[in-house]
């Protein structure tokens, strides 16, 4: 059942045992998975089915820090959430990523991969992926991943009409929560806004927050702020540790074996390190793409190069006759480590048009962020030199320090944290079943609940996640 505001929902009667805040990624595959299980939920979409300025506006806010994206476009307001800008690249994390590092603080979930594995079959199917290939050796460090670009799922889309015919699940649109109320022990009602005016309040057993890896922690900041610190008891963790994937073009490669790297159909590569050598060298996980470039691009880059790197320039001229295959662009994306002054604070001063304050995203690369860069290059260009693979130049604005480049990707649209995963209290808000720590019936669903990011698009896991969640509240409501 699909209803245009919260009036038309009232007149239908629908009693839910599970209330949903958000229509995305997350909130859809749960209320899939209830549906599913025979559960009556209600699932509360802040905007309509199309974008419109208006819906979009209450998503402005500021941040304070390195430069990021607007936060009104970083994310969208409709059916289907951020989904609707998705690229389509998948990959799920890794056993390695919910391990804790004891050289990154607060690294660790308290869950591991094998929480996730029985749910990626289904993960698959939702997706539309085949299954992911093991990563193999490529050289003593360095690994070729598995990264699959797929048609990318536009939840809202592909899932509106299953939505429409269910007789459990009902989709309000245009309807925003615009706090929850609590007694420190458990979530009694919320207030609605609703086709842009106060709509009431509203109650159901169990709540589910799954309004994104930004959203999240705005609601439940102002939640806990007009509740007296009743819907989220322990919130010294709450909006913090929030994280990224800064991404950036740090250099440039020539290679000498294209095979030994095993370029995909697009003249693509993804490498990751192992293990062992990210615990040697103290680092984040990252993974670097090489983008194969024509070969006038390649003799763009020689010319370019023979002023300030006459070295590699002379190696490239005596290897371009018999060996040089192709020229590279070498991207890098990593994990941020999980830092407390990362996070999601409330405005002081601005407010949306429903009377809640704005967002700000305290947002900054550390130390371990310039450290995993310069170490990351340096050990692939060490790695393809000892294999005689090719060679790398290591752009000077990385090996110099420079201010982080603000003409390139930045990062990769992902909103991880905040409401982390964990079974402290003091650095997590949500507990290894998402429940929130002290809360009977208040879940939160979505990237926010990482607690390391990996080096990896997080739509994957994220979905996974959501199905264990959908699970465990099944179970939990019948029982």
């Amino acid at each position: 059942m699909i209803f245009q505001d919260m009036a038309a929902y009232r007149a239908a009667s629908h009693a839910p045992r599970v209330a949903i805040v958000g229509g995305g990624v997350a909130g859809i595959t749960i209320a899939r998975k209830l549906d599913a299980r025979g559960i009556p939920c209600v699932l509360f979409e802040a905007g309509g089915e199309e974008i419109t300025e208006e819906s979009q506006d209450f998503y402005k806010g500021v941040t304070v820090g390195d430069q990021y994206f607007d936060l009104d476009v970083t994310r969208l307001r409709y059916l289907g959430g951020s989904s609707n800008h998705w690229a389509g690249w998948c990959r799920v994390l890794d056993a390695y990523d919910f391990e804790p590092k004891s050289w990154i603080p607060n690294s660790g979930w308290p869950i591991r991969h094998a929480d996730i594995e029985p749910f990626l079959d289904e993960t698959r199917s939702i997706l539309g992926l085949r299954e992911f290939k093991p990563t193999h050796a490529l050289t003593d460090n360095f690994g070729r991943m598995d990264l699959i670009k797929s048609d990318p799922v536009r939840f809202g889309m592909q899932f509106r009409d299953e939505l429409e015919a269910s007789r459990n699940v009902a989709v309000v649109l245009n309807t925003t929560v615009l706090e929850l109320a609590g007694n420190g022990k458990a979530v009694t009602g919320a207030k609605l806004y609703s086709a842009g005016a106060p709509a009431g309040d509203f109650t159901a057993p169990y709540f589910v927050v799954a309004t994104g890896g930004l959203e999240n922690s705005r609601l439940l900041l102002w939640s806990n702020a007009q509740s007296n610190g009743a819907v989220v008891p322990n919130a010294r963790a709450l909006g913090r540790y929030w994280m990224e994937h800064p991404m950036y073009w740090a250099g440039n490669a020539f290679i000498t074996n294209r095979d030994a790297l095993e370029f995909d159909e697009d003249g693509e590569c993804f490498m990751i390190p192992t293990p062992e050598a990210l615990e040697r060298r103290g680092l984040a996980n990252f993974h670097i793409q090489l983008e194969t470039m024509p070969y006038h691009g390649t003799k763009k880059m020689i010319a370019e190069m023979a002023c300030y790197a006459p070295r590699l320039t002379e190696w490239v001229a005596s290897a371009i006759g018999a060996h040089l295959q192709c020229s590279a662009r070498v991207h890098i994306d990593w994990e941020q480590p999980p830092i407390e002054s990362n996070h999601i604070a409330l405005s002081q001063t601005e407010r949306d048009a429903a009377g809640v304050p704005r967002m700000e995203l305290h947002w900054k690369k550390g130390d371990l962020d310039r450290k995993t860069l310069v170490e990351s290059m340096r050990m692939f260009g060490e790695e393809i030199a000892l294999k005689d693979i090719g060679r790398l130049h290591i752009s000077d604005w990385v090996l110099n320090g420079e201010d982080w480049p603000t003409d390139m990707e930045l990062a990769g649209n992902h909103h991880m944290g905040g409401t982390r995963m964990g079974t402290d209290p003091a650095t997590s808000v949500v507990d290894a079943d998402s429940r929130v720590h002290g809360m009977e019936n208040l879940y939160v669903a979505g990237s926010s609940v990482y607690s390391t990011a990996g080096q990896c698009t997080p739509t994957t896991t994220l979905t996974a996640l959501s199905l264990r969640l959908g699970d465990h509240l099944a179970r939990t409501v019948a029982s």
